[in-house]
């Protein structure tokens, strides 16, 4: 035990250890109700945010938070890992910040993956309650399933989910198609619906803003409308 504890001190699992202890706070003020469960979401991914990133690489349909959490405890474990297993044994001097930053890079390449097919197991379960259903299910694809005459309103369900019923709201030029698959991409929350775009649309213009970051880091990119 004091081994484990003397390596989640050391460069660079105490980076960790530190934001698994911020984390740790903010989840004891989620459950005694004075910090707000999506703390990072908004109600778009149109601009570029922490929530928006996640999305991107795959972590749809759980808060922010509750991906970050998970990503960050499994990198934990790998850095201990490591330090266990190779650092420690090692005369690093002060080769070991370059030698942790390589560290600290590759748990995060390997634990994001791992996360993301964590939280889409966890997901499916979470939908049930009702904090789990707004700002987070950004990014999910939904099933249309109903439209009402040739109004705006039209009802969906997660895909895969079929008891997870959702709402959007289109404007008339582009009303979606019962049968059509599409994406969610803005939370509506006095209405209480979405705006969404087809999900080969949401898939090219992730291909075109990555092209166009490579291409462009230092200029402003065009998003796709979340109008639709």
């Amino acid at each position: 035990m004091n081994e484990l504890l003397h390596a989640a001190m050391q460069f660079p699992s105490v980076v960790f250890t530190f934001l698994l202890g911020l984390l740790a706070l903010y989840w004891l003020l989620v459950i005694i109700r004075l910090a707000p469960l999506e703390l990072f979401e908004r109600d778009s991914l149109k601009e570029d945010h922490l929530a928006s990133t996640l999305v991107s690489l795959g972590f749809a349909g759980v808060p922010a938070t509750l991906a970050l959490t998970v990503i960050l405890a499994i990198a934990a474990a790998l850095t201990i890992a490591i330090e266990l297993l190779v650092l420690r044994w090692l005369p690093l001097g002060l080769i070991r910040i370059p030698v942790g930053v390589l560290v600290l890079w590759g748990s995060l390449v390997i634990a994001s993956p791992v996360s993301a097919g964590l939280c889409h197991v966890l997901h499916r379960g979470l939908h049930r309650y009702h904090p789990f259903t707004r700002r987070c299910l950004l990014g999910q694809t939904v099933v249309v399933t109903e439209r009402q005459g040739e109004g705006e309103q039209a009802f969906a369900v997660i895909d895969n989910e079929p008891n997870s019923t959702v709402k959007l709201l289109s404007k008339r030029d582009a009303l979606p198609v019962q049968g059509e698959r599409r994406v969610l991409v803005k939370y509506l929350p006095d209405e209480g619906a979405y705006r969404s775009v087809t999900e080969q649309e949401y898939l090219e213009t992730r291909v075109r803003l990555n092209k166009l970051r490579l291409s462009q880091k230092h200029h402003p990119a065009s998003h796709y409308s979340a109008s639709h």
